[in-house]
């Protein structure tokens, strides 16, 4: 009896569980599942061998809706969006390898391991389950047709009369509604491939004349640089926004001792929480490139980047500084880039902070050494793109700043590593999450801002912005998707090409600054500063 009375509380938990954490209450489990009636019907009427075997795949079959239940759970917790069952498969090797940076080999290994007998353990006793189940109405046909009887009067009448408990309806098709969600986030991913081919085929500047593309950048020491999950929240929540807004006033006033003049404004990122080559993609390409498939096409296509604009004038050359880049980067043609230096290449001897591979400020010097103080050959001006990783998750430990001058192969930071919080003391508290991200995030804006006052000069103009918001456990389940972006320069004449934009003057912009969609950065920028469109259309 206790078995079958288990078996039951299963899979009805597992007919009603919601896919987000928020809506995990005790009243969503105390609902009438209209799948259960149904399903309680058919076997009836089903013979002995036909009934095990559809209660068997019945149970698989709930064991996968439940599998995809508990995936949007995370993808929603941490991305800020549902799991796509087309497209995000392949996330779940990044989401191991982030664990592996995290918390090391072992711990991983045993996650993983846990992970895979767990979910093979729901399928099987999900299976098990309702096969068992399908057997005890077998044996009890007369008990067991008044039941599905007396509930489905109960569900049908709790369904019209809209009756609650506590705001949730009694009545419950969780099941069959997730079925049609996701049976519609297929066919709409399908169509969304193909239209969106379509639309990467169309390029504004795609015809644009080497000489008219940024005519009035020439000669500038270009370098637009991302800070990993620096979002809004970095500046308004708050328990991050004080010390951040601090540190962005502080650093604009010091740029503007020396000479450094800002402009800062929002973006709206196409991608939430992680998966950072979203957002650069979507800044670089002008399109709004929100998933996996979508960056596959733009990578495959000569749809133009803003730094492949500069590198078709003939009159830059282009250099990529990856600091998170640790295998093969095929994206170095698409981006336009002449060389690229990832975390192999840039000589650091020093201990890792959890994912990021070199603190910001030791990548930032050998960016300098390596690239910018060497002028470039045959006369020509320098686009750099900079992509700094201190700021990612899990924020523990969180590098500290050091003389520039004792940067050294980077050893010096082997005492600040050690001492620094364990990534596992703050992955699970939120609170302590929220203060260690505002924490990363002045180191990596005032290493960046500093590099910049120290090496800086009359025609460096420095773009700098966030890629995506931090995780929802950290920015909120209601934050918006909005990033800083700033324009740094000496030359006042750059900064009054953009006036139009109506941007804050300094590094932190206002909360009422204009927010535009990250995929329009790329076109205005363009026409900010001369270029003239001939747009390509296939």
């Amino acid at each position: 009896m206790t078995v079958t009375v288990l078996a039951a509380a299963l899979v009805v938990a597992a007919l009603l569980l919601p896919n987000n954490v928020v809506g995990l209450k005790p009243m969503k489990f105390a609902r009438i599942p209209a799948e259960a009636i149904i399903g309680a019907a058919v076997m009836l009427a089903l013979p002995r061998r036909p009934r095990i075997v559809l209660a068997a795949v019945s149970g698989v079959a709930l064991g996968a809706m439940t599998l995809l239940n508990f995936l949007d759970m995370g993808f929603n917790q941490y991305l800020g969006r549902s799991f796509n069952p087309i497209l995000d498969w392949s996330l779940l090797g990044d989401a191991q390898s982030y664990l592996n940076d995290s918390l090391g080999r072992t711990v991983t290994l045993a996650a993983t391991i846990g992970v895979i007998v767990l979910v093979l353990l729901l399928f099987v006793l999900l299976a098990l389950s309702t096969v068992r189940l399908s057997n005890l109405l077998a044996r009890n046909t007369g008990t067991a047709t008044r039941g599905t009887l007396i509930a489905g009067v109960a569900w049908i009448t709790c369904s019209s009369l809209g009756i609650q408990i506590s705001g949730v309806p009694i009545a419950s098709d969780r099941t069959a509604s997730a079925v049609k969600i996701q049976a519609h986030q297929v066919v709409n991913t399908l169509h969304d491939e193909a239209e969106f081919a379509k639309v990467a085929k169309v390029d504004a500047f795609g015809n644009t004349p080497a000489d008219e593309l940024v005519p009035d950048l020439r000669g500038k020491d270009m370098i637009f640089t991302f800070i990993e999950s620096y979002g809004r929240s970095a500046i308004e929540d708050p328990i991050m926004a004080p010390g951040v807004d601090k540190t962005l006033d502080v650093r604009t006033k010091a740029l503007a001792k020396a000479g450094f003049h800002a402009k800062s404004g929002w973006l709206t990122s196409a991608t939430y929480g992680g998966s950072s080559w979203l957002g650069h993609s979507t800044t670089m390409s002008g399109l709004w490139i929100s998933n996996q498939q979508r960056y596959r096409t733009v990578m495959a296509s000569d749809h133009m980047s803003l730094t492949d604009a500069f590198k078709k004038t003939g009159a830059f050359d282009t250099v990529g500084v990856m600091p998170g880049v640790q295998k093969g980067w095929p994206e170095q043609q698409w981006y336009g880039l002449d060389k690229v230096y990832n975390a192999f290449q840039l000589g650091y001897k020093g201990p890792k902070f959890s994912w990021s591979t070199m603190p910001d400020q030791y990548a930032l010097q050998q960016y300098q050494e390596r690239v910018h103080s060497k002028q470039p050959a045959d006369g020509k001006s320098r686009m750099s793109l900079l992509i700094l990783t201190s700021s990612h998750q899990p924020w523990a430990p969180i590098p500290k700043m050091v003389g520039w001058d004792q940067l050294g192969d980077g050893s010096v930071f082997k005492d600040i590593e050690a001492a620094g919080n364990k990534p596992e003391d703050v992955i699970a508290d939120t609170t302590k999450s929220r203060e260690e991200y505002g924490k990363s995030i002045q180191y990596s804006v005032t290493a960046l801002t500093q590099w910049l006052e120290r090496y800086g000069n009359k025609n460096t103009v420095l773009v700098f912005l966030g890629d995506h918001q931090p995780i929802a456990r950290v920015s909120g389940n209601h934050a918006s998707r909005d990033v800083p972006v700033s324009i740094v320069a000496k030359d006042p004449e750059l900064l009054d090409k953009i006036s139009d934009w109506n941007w804050t003057d300094g590094l932190r912009p206002a909360h009422d600054a204009p927010v535009w969609k990250m995929s329009s950065f790329r076109d205005r920028f363009l026409t900010a500063y001369g270029s003239t469109p001939h747009p390509k259309t296939r």
